[in-house]
């Protein structure tokens, strides 16, 4: 578990819960608490203590289920007093293989694990497994709950950090302007959402990588491709994480929707903070939305070369056909003069001349070459061009 304390210029982090729901605890600041799905289930008692000494209020049953639940995918949901967003992320090998692994004793209340998704294809494919991340946005608070890999929580914790203590720090936001530390709970959690869909920007140019070069293969008449198991893996892995990213889509934009239709508020700042958190959803969103076009062109790209490669092969066989047929229809007439021949009387033609095998010999050779000429110029053999 980790605990910052955020305010417009500083942020401190707290090794202890207890003494922030202390009267004057957190004054003109707000908190970040971040911990696993298992730190939840431990110490869900203090959590609701905090939750209810800085905002009033606690967390719903069906919301917690929600947030330990490894299994849920995207969505958005909402009270009077909080809304939660929960978004998957792409989870690193270290989470899948300990997923893979034998689970230890658990409590009968916890959600198994889900199980690890067949791998196959090419090796960026194989990433597209997700963990969900769960976000509980109070007023005063900002509850994220992560899966055992923390990777993405502590990376933004130490930009956070680093912003906050000043000198050359990397950026919050890649895109930002200033490193100015996140104005509310709901800032912050754009922020951590947005990181977490910039690891799908990245994955598609890794995407874009494996699938050319599969083109490239599919589309190459000399290419002997029997690699179609691995090509379905791939082709399901690509339907899910389009389906993951139409979830993600769907989650944003409901909170965009419920944004839209709060009041208006009365101070400029908070409607300045409003338009700020409005435009940093827009951003999350439209990002968003790029990664969903590129994974339905990577898929269509994909079908299009499956496509090509039948046809390549359908037109290469006609080919072979073709020629066979010419073939066949040039030694056709000369099979007919050697069945003539073969006949069994003793009066025929040319039979009893001593250049009779000669004078039979050459007429073949010339309705062969007479048949390959006019086949030729009806391009029937005609070269194909590779």
């Amino acid at each position: 578990m980790r605990i910052f304390e955020i305010s417009s210029t500083k942020v401190s982090e707290h090794q202890a819960l207890a003494p922030l729901a202390l009267p004057g605890a957190c004054q003109n600041a707000y908190l970040w608490i971040s911990l696993t799905r298992e730190e939840l289930r431990t110490t869900l008692p203090d959590v609701q203590a905090i939750l209810q000494s800085l905002c009033g209020t606690q967390l719903v049953d069906l919301h917690v289920s929600d947030l330990l639940n490894e299994q849920l995918p995207s969505h958005y949901d909402y009270t009077s007093d909080y809304d939660v967003l929960v978004i998957r992320r792409l989870a690193s090998a270290s989470t899948t293989a300990d997923s893979a692994a034998p689970p230890a004793a658990q409590p009968a209340q916890e959600v198994a694990t889900e199980p690890p998704r067949p791998t196959g294809g090419p090796p960026a494919l194989r990433r597209v497994d997700t963990r969900p991340v769960g976000f509980a946005v109070f007023d005063r608070v900002l509850l994220s709950v992560h899966p055992h890999d923390i990777l993405v929580r502590d990376t933004f914790a130490d930009k956070l950090m680093a912003v906050a203590a000043g000198g050359s720090a990397p950026a919050l936001d890649e895109r930002a302007v200033s490193a100015r530390l996140p104005t509310s709970p709901a800032d912050l959690m754009l922020r951590v959402v947005n990181h977490i869909v910039d690891g799908y920007l990245d994955l598609r140019r890794e995407l874009s990588k494996q699938l050319d070069h599969w083109q490239t293969e599919l589309t190459d008449v000399r290419s002997r491709f029997n690699n179609w198991s691995a090509l379905m893996k791939a082709r399901q892995s690509l339907r899910h994480l389009l389906e993951i990213c139409e979830d993600q889509r769907d989650a944003i934009q409901d909170w965009i929707d419920e944004l839209e239709t709060l009041a208006p508020a009365s101070a400029p700042t908070a409607t300045r903070e409003r338009e700020l958190v409005l435009v940093r959803s827009r951003d999350v969103l439209e990002h968003i939305e790029r990664v969903l076009h590129h994974v339905r062109r990577l898929e269509l790209d994909a079908e299009t070369a499956v496509q090509m490669h039948f046809s390549i092969q359908s037109h290469r066989t006609n080919d072979i056909m073709r020629v066979l047929t010419v073939l066949t229809a040039v030694f056709l007439p000369l099979n007919l003069i050697a069945g003539i021949f073969g006949m069994n009387f003793d009066t025929i033609p040319l039979l009893h001349k001593a250049d009779g095998f000669w004078i039979a010999m050459a007429s073949m050779l010339i309705i062969a070459v007479v048949l390959v000429a006019v086949f030729w110029r009806k391009r029937y053999l005609a070269r194909t061009t590779q």
